[in-house]
């Protein structure tokens, strides 16, 4: 019988299908133990997963912080998952989620970790307007078996989660780092795509220092519609898109039509197929920038660097 981490080494490969694989794990109950919800982290996210080691408490730490763990000569910060969702778990911090994305690495403390799970994107839904907290980025729905009623777990925004644990840390951005203005044809904009508050925020910046207009959308379907909705306003006006659009900038985690989805659409459509895309997403690793190479995308840039992301633009816009 395979191992979780087993399956988080193999499945981690799945990309470029509109699917994905979801590690889902319960981080205790309520006041009184009870309403133990699911919740569901991607798994190209996991490092790995272990028992819960021997933690060594940092003084002066915040609440949240359980203290670090040397993992194979790795010093990782340990964060209280459960505390930070406002929860207690029933039978203790059994297990280490240990997530390498956006450039660092870090460990979470969870109760129990369940299984993993193949959804397609389309079963994801957004939980912006569900969710008050901004930590849960999507709603994802997992069907019954044998007659089985259907559960929800909510996706966690990991961004979201350490941005909101550690406000002073941010990425610098400002006109010093981006560089001189850049340019591209008046009239025409950066069409975004991201479905983290956080993530959005933080382009929204990058983009206005570079003196870039743009149209931030939360999903790849939303981006892909608005995509179409230009380029039949243009034809309209007997333009072209390339007149009214520079440049697709676009995540990869995104409910409904994730970003490797959106790339292939948009580069096997005739109409589009001369359309820059870049991928910028917290995801990295060589075989995510080997996935991003087959779907035809003309760049990736790991979140989140206004420096890189200033630079990789001005390479893909020839600036």
């Amino acid at each position: 019988m395979k191992s979780v981490q087993q399956e988080v080494d193999e499945r981690s490969n799945l990309a470029g299908t509109n699917k994905f694989e979801l590690l889902l794990f319960r981080l205790g109950g309520d006041e009184n133990g009870e309403r133990s919800e699911l919740f569901g982290i991607n798994v190209f996210k996991i490092r790995e997963i272990v028992a819960m080691p021997q933690i060594t408490a940092v003084a002066g730490s915040p609440s949240h912080v359980l203290g670090v763990v040397n993992l194979r000569g790795q010093i990782i910060q340990v964060l209280d998952l459960p505390a930070i969702a406002g929860v207690k778990p029933k039978t203790g911090l059994n297990i280490m989620l240990v997530t390498e994305f956006a450039r660092t690495t870090q460990a979470f403390a969870v109760e129990s970790v369940e299984e993993i799970v193949r959804l397609d994107w389309s079963q994801v839904m957004s939980a912006e307007k569900s969710a008050g907290s901004g930590m849960v980025t999507s709603i994802a729905r997992l069907e019954g078996e044998n007659g089985a009623p259907g559960r929800l777990a909510q996706v966690l925004d990991v961004e979201t989660i350490l941005r909101s644990m550690n406000p002073d840390t941010g990425p610098e951005i400002s006109q010093q780092t981006v560089g001189a203005k850049i340019q591209i044809k008046p009239g025409s904009v950066i069409l975004a795509a991201d479905d983290s508050v956080v993530a959005r925020a933080l382009i929204e910046q990058g983009l206005d220092a570079m003196g870039l207009p743009f149209i931030m959308t939360k999903s790849g379907k939303e981006c892909w519609d608005q995509l179409n909705t230009i380029a039949n306003a243009a034809e309209g006006e007997g333009k072209s898109v390339y007149d009214r659009v520079a440049l697709v900038l676009t995540d990869l985690e995104m409910p409904e039509m994730d970003g490797f989805t959106l790339t292939r659409n948009i580069k096997k459509n005739a109409r589009f197929a001369n359309m820059p895309v870049v991928i910028h997403s917290s995801l990295s690793g060589t075989t995510n920038e080997d996935h991003v190479k087959n779907v035809g995308a003309d760049a990736y840039v790991a979140k989140f660097s206004a420096e890189d992301l200033s630079s990789t633009l001005r390479r893909v816009l020839k600036q």
